[in-house]
């Protein structure tokens, strides 16, 4: 009966599709004629204070100094532009990746200098045709010295004029394109070394499937790289290991947090008493913590509903999938009685014709 009820539910399925049409618009600019995708293009004008070579700003600051570094945008298109900027401080992502572009982390409690009290700019900059302009840029660097980088981004991107709208009307796919320039700003060339501390272990969810949180900071006004993590989650009166994650190669920013995913490779979340065990490497250093935690029946019960992998391990509602059959079998079935009807008709009114042209050919 379910091999039967499969059948059905892929027929209804492909017949679904063939109703169906789904169209994909991409949109971007012109690069021959706006300057690349983003639409400008910028070029940093790097102060006497500028350490090196880099493509980003990277400054030698003193306590309590006040700077305006300049970004020029250019804008080689034939119509006004204009580039919105936004200021963001560092943060890592659960991928161990920097981030220093516009996101929803929240900062880490060993902050004490937040990038963006310290850098201000313009939100946007107006640019005519065929022209440049200097965006600036306001340092105000903190009254109290301090060791180690502070850390951010500037992100510019284009605003979309009324054309672009326009254009973009109907699109379901539409491509924005922005860049992002690193800020680091230092007092001196003390060494920091970065160190790890776990603020908590808590279940949640990453992209819709259940997953273990372990909450790391790197509470250290430094970056971290090469960071390795090997997670474990055991019940807490038993080491038999229920999940675990290694992930390498992933780096920090200074005085962020990352929330390590731990994958419980699709199974239900079962509520209970756990434990963690976590290991945390970088280079020669070393961090390890063993973590008690709980998951409540609230949350197993809501992680469970919400995870994309359950429901589809819970099969196809064959109730609805009955029903839907049932209906279409219906529709077939009253579809199939009209035409069958109307064929009767036509033919019992052929039959009527000929009847009355022998009938006339009679007399």
């Amino acid at each position: 009966m379910k091999k039967k009820l499969v059948y059905i539910a892929t027929i209804i399925f492909i017949a679904a599709l063939s109703l169906v049409s789904i169209s994909s618009v991409s949109y971007a600019e012109d690069s021959s004629e706006s300057g690349g995708a983003a639409g400008f293009i910028y070029e940093i004008k790097k102060p006497e204070n500028q350490r090196g070579d880099a493509g980003y700003f990277d400054l030698r600051m003193q306590t309590g100094q006040q700077q305006t570094v300049q970004i020029l945008l250019k804008n080689p298109s034939d119509k006004e532009i204009t580039v919105e900027a936004s200021l963001n401080g560092a943060k890592t992502n659960m991928n161990g990746v920097i981030e220093y572009g516009p996101t929803n982390l929240k900062n880490d409690a060993s902050l004490k200098y937040d990038f963006n009290d310290l850098v201000k700019a313009p939100e946007t900059v107006t640019i005519p045709a065929n022209s440049e302009k200097a965006l600036d840029i306001a340092i105000t660097m903190p009254e109290t010295s301090f060791d180690g980088k502070i850390v951010g981004g500037i992100q510019l991107k284009k605003t979309d004029s009324e054309e672009d709208k326009e254009q973009q009307k109907g699109a379901n796919v539409v491509n924005k394109y922005a860049y992002v320039i690193a800020m680091v700003l230092t007092e001196n060339d003390n060494e920091v070394k970065p160190e790890l501390e776990l603020n908590k272990v808590y279940a949640g969810q990453a992209n819709y499937r259940n997953v273990v949180y372990a909450d790391i900071s790197n509470i250290k006004a430094n970056f971290l790289d090469n960071l390795s993590i090997e997670a474990q989650i055991m019940t807490d009166k038993n080491d038999e290991v229920l999940y675990e994650t290694k992930k390498a190669s992933m780096r920090m920013a200074p005085n962020t947090n990352i929330t390590f995913p731990i994958n419980m490779a699709g199974e239900k979340m079962i509520a209970g008493k756990y434990r963690a065990h976590i290991l945390a490497t970088s280079g020669d250093r070393k961090w390890e913590w063993t973590e008690e935690f709980e998951i409540t029946n609230e949350e197993a019960d809501k992680f469970n509903r919400e995870d994309l992998g359950l429901v589809q391990e819970k099969g196809l509602n064959w109730p609805l999938i009955v029903g839907i059959a049932a209906g279409i079998f219906v529709l077939i079935l009253v579809v199939f009685l009209i035409i069958r009807a109307v064929r009767k008709k036509k033919e019992e009114a052929k039959k009527a014709e000929r009847r009355k042209k022998k009938q006339a050919a009679k007399k």
